[in-house]
C-alpha cells in the first residue's frame, strides 16, 4: 500500500504541476521561517512525497532494535570488564578513565539513532552506522510532518498514516533515567532541574531550545546550558551564569569534542567522577558510538559474548570494515574503487567522507593515500536502495535518491524514524541531503 500511496503521489504532482509547485514553495517558506533555518547555509532542505512504510516495515524496525540493543549493552560491560576488548578500540587514558566511571543510571544508551541502508522492496539491510552521541533531528521530523499541512499531495490523497512524534517520548525517556537513579544518588524522586548540554557554538541549538520549550511546557524546570559554563561546587553540578543546580543532564556534546576541549571541561568530567548529577548519556556511549565498532563487532575477541543468534545477525548485516592502514591502502588501491568507501574513524555528519563511485580513479588514489594512517577507515560500499522523488523548487522531474533510514532509540526501545535522502551516493549535508517527515500507512488502510 505504501507504495501505492507514492505512485498516486507522483501521478498527482504530474497531474497539477503549477499547484505542486506552489505547494512546495510555500512548505520551504515555512522551514524558512522556522527553528529549521538557523541561518546562512544551514537550513532543512526536503522534497515533496513523505516516506512511507507499511507496518511491516515497523514490525522489522522493532525486530532490528530489539536484537541490537542487547548487543550493545553486551559490548560496554565487556569492555568495562575485558583489557582484550579495550585494545579493539583506540581510545587514550584519559577517555578510558571516563568510559569506566560507574553508571548512574540503568540505562547505558538513553537517546540513539541506528542508520541503515533498508531496502523497502525486500526488507534486506545492512547497517551505515551508530548514533549513541549527541543523536540529533528529532524536532526536524517532527516539524516536517506539521508542514505536511500545506503539502497539496499530502492533502489532496488524505492517506491513512500513523504520525510519529518523538520530542514527548524523548522527554519520557530522560524523565525515566531520572528516576532509574534519583533514589540512589538524591534520596528523592521528585521532578528533576533539568540541563541540556553541548557546545552551543557547534549545537543544533534551535532543537535543544525546542526540547527545553516543551519540557518547561511540562512543567519540568530546564535550560540550554553550554558544556563550559558548568560549574561543581558543594558537591552539585551547577550553571556557572544562573547559579541554577541541575539533577539531570541531557548530554548532547559528543565525546570527540569532550575530549577536544578537556581543558575547558574540567568542571563537568568532575561532577561525573563524583556523581552529582544523574547523566542521560554517560560516555560509555563512546564504545559504540565510534566507528571501531564496525571491526570490534566482527571481532573474535568481542564476538564470544554474543549468542549465536547474535552472531549470525551481525555477520549477516555489518559491512566488511577495515582500519586504512598504509599497507591496507596499498591493497585497496589494487581492487575497484566502486566497492569501496572512506571514512573517518570518529566524526559526525558524515564529515570527511568519500566515496569510490564518486570519484575519478585519479582522485580516489589520492583520497586513499592521503589518509592512510591518519585515523581513516575503509568500507565496503552497501550499494543504497533509491526511491524517485522531486524538488519542485529545483526541477519538475522526479530523479532516484539514494535512502538513508534512521531508527530512534530510546532507553532500549524503537521510538520512530528519520528518513534522509541525497541524490548522491553518501547521505550528508556535502552530498546535498534532503529530510522527509515519516509516515507509517495504518493496517485497515493496506487490506
Amino acid at each position: 500500500m505504501n507504495r501505492d500511496i507514492e505512485e498516486r503521489s507522483r501521478a498527482y504532482i504530474q497531474e497539477h504541476p503549477v499547484e505542486s509547485k506552489a505547494s512546495a514553495l510555500k512548505v520551504q517558506q515555512r522551514i524558512a521561517h522556522s527553528e529549521l533555518n538557523a541561518g546562512h547555509t544551514n537550513i532543512t532542505h526536503t522534497l515533496h512525497i513523505p516516506k512511507y512504510f507499511s507496518q511491516r516495515d515497523r514490525k522489522k524496525f522493532q525486530d532490528i532494535v530489539s536484537t541490537m540493543m542487547p548487543v550493545f549493552y553486551k559490548t560496554i560491560d565487556a569492555y568495562r570488564q575485558d583489557p582484550e576488548v579495550r585494545a579493539l578500540f583506540p581510545f587514550d587514558e584519559r577517555l578510558q578513565e571516563l568510559i569506566l566511571l560507574e553508571a548512574t543510571s540503568a540505562y547505558p544508551i538513553p537517546v540513539s539513532r541506528v542508520d541503515i541502508f533498508y531496502n523497502e522492496e525486500t526488507g534486506d539491510f545492512k547497517f551505515c552506522e551508530f548514533n549513541t552521541d549527541g543523536t540529533s533531528a528529532m524536532n526536524e521530523n517532527r516539524r516536517l510532518t506539521e508542514f505536511l499541512e500545506d503539502n497539496n499531495v499530502f492533502q489532496a490523497l488524505q492517506p491513512a498514516v500513523d504520525q510519529e512524534e518523538l520530542i514527548d517520548p524523548l522527554i519520557d525517556a530522560l524523565l525515566e533515567v531520572w528516576h532509574s537513579a534519583s533514589r540512589k544518588l538524591f534520596d528523592t524522586d521528585r521532578t528533576p532541574s533539568v540541563v541540556i548540554t553541548d557546545f552551543l557554538d557547534k549545537a543544533y541549538l534551535s532543537e535543544l531550545k525546542q526540547i527545553c520549550l516543551r519540557m518547561n511546557e511540562r512543567g519540568i524546570p530546564a535550560e540550554v546550558t553550554d558544556i563550559r559554563d558548568l560549574v561543581y561546587e558543594d558537591g552539585r553540578l551547577k550553571s556557572a551564569k544562573t547559579g541554577t543546580v541541575y539533577d539531570l543532564v541531557y548530554r548532547r556534546a559528543v565525546t570527540k569534542d569532550i575530549m577536544e576541549g578537556y581543558d575547558s571541561v574540567t568542571p563537568f568530567l568532575d561532577a561525573m567522577r563524583n556523581e552529582a548529577m544523574v547523566m542521560a548519556g554517560p560516555l560509555s556511549t563512546q564504545v559504540i558510538h565510534h566507528k571501531a565498532i564496525n571491526m570490534a563487532l566482527l571481532d573474535p575477541i568481542l564476538q564470544k559474548y554474543f549468542t549465536e543468534e547474535e552472531q549470525t545477525f551481525l555477520n549477516e548485516h555489518l559491512p566488511k570494515t577495515y582500519r586504512l592502514t598504509k599497507e591496507r591502502a596499498e591493497e585497496v588501491l589494487k581492487t575497484d574503487k566502486d566497492r569501496w568507501i572512506l571514512k573517518p574513524e570518529d566524526s559526525y555528519a558524515a564529515r570527511g567522507v568519500f566515496c569510490g563511485q564518486d570519484l575519478h580513479q585519479n582522485q580516489w588514489e589520492r583520497e586513499v593515500q592521503n589518509c592512510a594512517d591518519r585515523h581513516y577507515l575503509v568500507q565496503e560500499y552497501v550499494e543504497p536502495y533509491q526511491s524517485p522523488n522531486v524538488d519542485l523548487l529545483v526541477s519538475d522531474a522526479f530523479v532516484p535518491y539514494t535512502n538513508m533510514t534512521g531508527l530512534y532509540v530510546y532507553n532500549g526501545d524503537f521510538a520512530g524514524v528519520y528518513s534522509r535522502l541525497s541524490d548522491g551516493r553518501v547521505v550528508s549535508t556535502q552530498y546535498n541531503e534532503k529530510a522527509i517527515p515519516t509516515l507509517f500507512v495504518k493496517e485497515d488502510a493496506a487490506s
